[in-house]
């Protein structure tokens, strides 16, 4: 599977997309609370490994100094291939400095980094629902504009194992 450096949010905002997970499942949406192993955080990716070695990457992004948290703002919703919604940030200067020093600081040849990743290409977003079907789409859309504009923090980062749900912390927030 994959490794993600992910920005992840306070626990206000956890809770706010948390909430807005069950309120789509409730109207039988799927999203990332019942996705494959059913452990996945709410979290923005900063890059996505395909092959990695889980304590090499470790120190690569902990040798870049913490840039602390940063705050975001989500007014925007959008529909990925293979049914996957997603609130999108607007994407500011720092942010899309942040991936690029994340990515270069991953030293990632074009087989390990996931092309979607790639400084330039990659659009930050927020995993809402995935596989869902052209009709559920009015549901996405009411239940996201619900919560959105939405300006939240992210205040931690970690490192995620997308086949197993495993969280490992970061020292530092890149």
């Amino acid at each position: 599977m994959a490794l993600a450096v992910c920005l992840l949010f306070d626990r206000p905002t956890e809770r706010v997309l948390r909430q807005l997970w069950q309120r789509l499942e409730d109207k039988g949406v799927p999203t990332l609370a019942t996705h494959t192993h059913g452990r996945h955080v709410p979290h923005l990716s900063l890059a996505v490994l395909r092959s990695w070695d889980l304590d090499k990457v470790r120190a690569a992004i902990e040798a870049l100094p913490d840039a602390g948290p940063t705050t975001v703002r989500f007014d925007a919703v959008a529909a990925f291939r293979r049914g996957r919604m997603s609130l999108v940030p607007a994407v500011t200067s720092t942010l899309a400095a942040r991936q690029e020093q994340v990515v270069e600081a991953l030293g990632a040849s074009e087989d390990e980094l996931h092309k979607h990743y790639v400084p330039g290409i990659w659009t930050p977003h927020v995993t809402l629902a995935t596989r869902v079907r052209l009709e559920q789409t009015p549901l996405v859309l009411e239940a996201a504009y619900e919560i959105v504009p939405l300006t939240c923090t992210m205040t931690h980062a970690a490192l995620i194992d997308a086949g197993t749900g495993a969280v490992h912390p970061l020292a530092v927030v890149p």
